[in-house]
């Protein structure tokens, strides 16, 4: 059954990296095939929080997908798309660097995912208005939210799993991960004009044609977007205090979906059709194939390897977690390896004396799960929301074109990052 369950993995993982099948076809199929052989069951598949589909996600993301429909009918997007143009005056550079520290400082208040739904919208329409491909910046956007994430406990789901296991508070990551993670957007930023180099030509006429325009005018419904507005202010209140209300974040996201289509009175028609039915399929598809390597042993016992090979002395225990923790979140999705992998890092924090240096664990954990989602187009939900977001207008983002920018930054912001936990843990405690 673990052979079964990682050759269907790697067949999986192989049909979308080369784009040979459709990615939904790829990961129902290989699902399918896991659940046919009895690999895993419909309860380990669908009722198993360790092994299953992560519902939470699912149901966040299609709360968020609905509000995001009804919001669409404000014309607040195009009034953002609009104002951001106009304040980078028409400089395709310059709305790329404001969009994504936009990004990355909403995706630490907000879950990233939630970031990503609200501000892709903005991207296509802004890069529309100038003439411009807007997979460069969607690319920039969806890394700068990863990376943003990481700075608090709700940025990151992986950050909500290594808290509760830890005991790490709010606090403590905006703290210890917000420092490094200003240091990493100012890298990130000195990095776009290299990274996307060539994407940054416009026409002067686009761009006359674009600051000529008046944002103001692009508000269709001003009643509704209010209504939006104050939905959209209790969904974000109950994301960040959701730990002390004791409600997760896709029961906020539902609830203010409901709310919204109840006193918006929109036609149906027009919020599901915002609805990614494929991007929701695609990671119920993964969770089942991810899950069933959870459930064979096969995540587990690389954990265990990982930390044998250690042999109790922090630095190196930090260093060996921090890089594979960023190469494995490339590969599979950081939720489940972090599930998987938060209980050797606590094994590995009692056989350290130090506190700093067996905190510094935790830390290295976090930080490798949420850079290393930024690796591959698979390795983080927000690039999976993105991508579907693109193909669905019009401008397919291929495995590989996200890939090929995705590992320069994560060895770029790991490269950041070693130093960082090196000098903070170790040399100067």
């Amino acid at each position: 059954m673990t052979a079964i369950a990682i050759i269907v993995f790697i067949v999986a993982y192989v049909l979308i990296a080369t784009e040979w099948t459709h990615k939904l076809l790829a990961v129902l199929g290989g699902a399918g095939v896991l659940l046919a052989l009895g690999v895993t069951d419909s309860e380990h598949a669908f009722y198993s929080h360790e092994t299953g589909v992560d519902w939470d996600v699912v149901f966040l993301l299609f709360g968020m997908m609905v509000i995001v429909g009804v919001l669409r009918r404000t014309g607040v997007f195009e009034y953002i798309a609009i104002w951001a143009a106009k304040r980078a005056k028409g400089s395709p550079l310059r709305v790329m660097v404001l969009l994504t520290l936009i990004t990355a400082t909403a995706s630490a208040f907000l879950d990233n995912v939630t970031t990503v739904l609200l501000i892709a919208p903005v991207t296509l329409l802004v890069c529309d208005r100038l003439g411009i491909d807007p997979i460069p910046f969607l690319i920039a956007e969806v890394m700068a939210s990863n990376i943003g994430g990481a700075a608090t406990l709700i940025g990151d789901p992986p950050n909500i799993i290594i808290a509760s296991r830890s005991g790490l508070t709010f606090n403590d990551f905006l703290a210890h991960m917000a420092p490094l993670v200003v240091i990493v957007m100012i890298v990130f930023t000195l990095v776009l004009p290299r990274l996307f180099r060539g994407s940054f030509e416009v026409d002067p006429d686009r761009v006359n044609d674009v600051l000529r325009l008046n944002e103001r005018e692009a508000i269709e419904d001003r009643a509704l977007l209010i209504k939006c507005g104050v939905v959209l202010l209790f969904v974000f209140a109950g994301f960040i205090g959701h730990s002390a209300l004791h409600i997760e974040p896709s029961v906020v996201a539902l609830l203010g979906a409901g709310v919204l289509v109840l006193i918006s009175k929109v036609p149906t028609r027009h919020y599901m059709s915002s609805v990614e039915w494929e991007t929701l399929l695609f990671f119920a598809g993964l969770f089942v194939m991810v899950g069933a390597l959870v459930k064979t042993g096969v995540i587990a016992d690389l954990a265990d390897r990982i930390g044998g090979i250690t042999g109790g002395r922090a630095l190196l225990s930090v260093m060996l977690i921090l890089v594979v923790s960023a190469v494995l979140s490339g590969v599979i999705d950081n939720i489940p390896y972090v599930a998987t992998m938060s209980p050797v890092v606590l094994e590995l924090t009692k056989g350290i004396a130090d506190p700093r240096h067996a905190e510094a664990l935790w830390w290295a954990l976090a930080i490798g799960a949420d850079f290393g989602g930024n690796a591959t187009a698979i390795g983080a939900s927000a690039n999976v929301v993105v991508i579907g977001l693109a193909l669905r207008a019009g401008h397919p983002i291929s495995f590989w074109a996200f890939t090929r920018k995705g590992v320069v930054i994560t060895a770029i912001t790991i490269a950041v990052a070693a130093p960082y936990l090196w000098i903070r843990y170790f040399l100067v405690a």
